[in-house]
């Protein structure tokens, strides 16, 4: 889909991001991350568009004269931060891209995500939740030989831990809650992710899936991995995945679950799979994802025949569209 010559002139677009104005290579604390971010926007600008850039939330606080935002100002350094731009633009009237601030809060918060899925008959491992404040019980969790803890509300694998008794998960939670977050617990299960990249063009479209392959699939993936931070080169590779009855099951899953996100511009939604069994778990959903060029969305496009600035203006297109922002 292409944005057409008049709405590109006219429509006055922020970008906003943590590092849109970043220079240079890996940052320090957020990785790749920084690269993303500078990427998308020289996108942005090579597409022509009346561009604003902007790295903070202050902005919105007052009404800038824009007409849309293309919000990137995740993980912002409070709990459920994903949700602030979104609900800003709502206060304000502006159109943007990506899921409302409800349905950003219900694929962000894990339990909610696993419990919509189970409702829907997709599988998921069975797990607690840990609120911060509330009553915490030994009796809550799943039986399991191993656990995996983490942040309710995180990605990237941000502060996920491990562990294989109840002292070590009861320590782990007071850790997620020290974070400023709510912990989740679930069984540990083996395997490698398969992402499923999808964004809206009218409907639901699924773009070829990817598959974060490890070569020891019990092996724990963190932060510091996914934003290259340290090296992971010798752990996982991202591949085309093209196992086609698992596929069939994953897509299916997949056209199961987004119905509960609609409309959501773009997301990617995640599996567990057990190559050996066939085995397929539902993980989590992840809107207004990562859409770098490296990573699992790009990838996709490439896949798909598609530049990495055709995926961006087919994304921002169909949302112009659902907007009627279009000429």
């Amino acid at each position: 889909m292409k944005i057409d010559p008049a709405t590109r002139e006219r429509l006055r677009v922020m970008f906003i991001a943590k590092n849109a104005l970043w220079d240079g290579e890996l940052h320090p604390e957020d990785g790749n991350h920084a690269l993303y971010h500078r990427e998308m926007r020289e996108i942005l600008t090579g597409l022509g568009l009346n561009l604003t850039l902007a790295d903070r939330f202050e902005v919105l606080f007052d009404a800038p004269e824009v007409d849309f935002v293309f919000p990137l100002l995740n993980r912002a350094g409070f709990f459920n931060s994903e949700m602030l731009c979104p609900l800003l633009c709502e206060r304000l009237g502006i159109p943007y891209l990506g899921a409302s601030p409800i349905l950003r809060g219900l694929s962000d918060d894990k339990h909610l995500a696993k419990r919509a899925a189970r409702d829907a008959g997709v599988p998921t491992a069975p797990w607690a939740i840990y609120r911060r404040g509330a009553p915490i019980g030994s009796d809550q969790h799943p039986q399991a030989e191993r656990y995996v803890i983490k942040p309710n509300a995180s990605s990237a694998s941000w502060g996920v831990r491990d562990a294989s008794d109840w002292a070590g998960i009861r320590a782990a939670i007071d850790e997620v809650h020290d974070l400023g977050h709510d912990a989740l617990v679930e069984p540990f299960v083996s395997g490698s992710d398969v992402e499923v990249p999808v964004i809206t063009m009218g409907d639901p479209v699924i773009l070829p899936m990817m598959i974060f392959r490890q070569a020891d699939p019990d092996h724990l993936r963190t932060y510091y991995e996914k934003r290259d931070l340290v090296d992971r080169s010798q752990k996982y590779s991202l591949d085309p995945y093209e196992q086609g009855k698992t596929m069939d099951t994953i897509a299916d899953y997949t056209r199961k679950l987004w119905n509960e996100y609609r409309p959501f511009d773009y997301g990617r939604f995640e599996f567990r799979v057990n190559e050996e069994t066939g085995e397929v778990t539902f993980l989590e959903v992840n809107l207004n994802c990562n859409l770098w060029s490296q990573k699992v969305f790009g990838r996709a496009a490439q896949l798909a025949g598609w530049t990495q600035e055709e995926l961006i203006e087919t994304i921002l297109a169909e949302a112009f569209r659902r907007y009627g922002l279009n000429d």
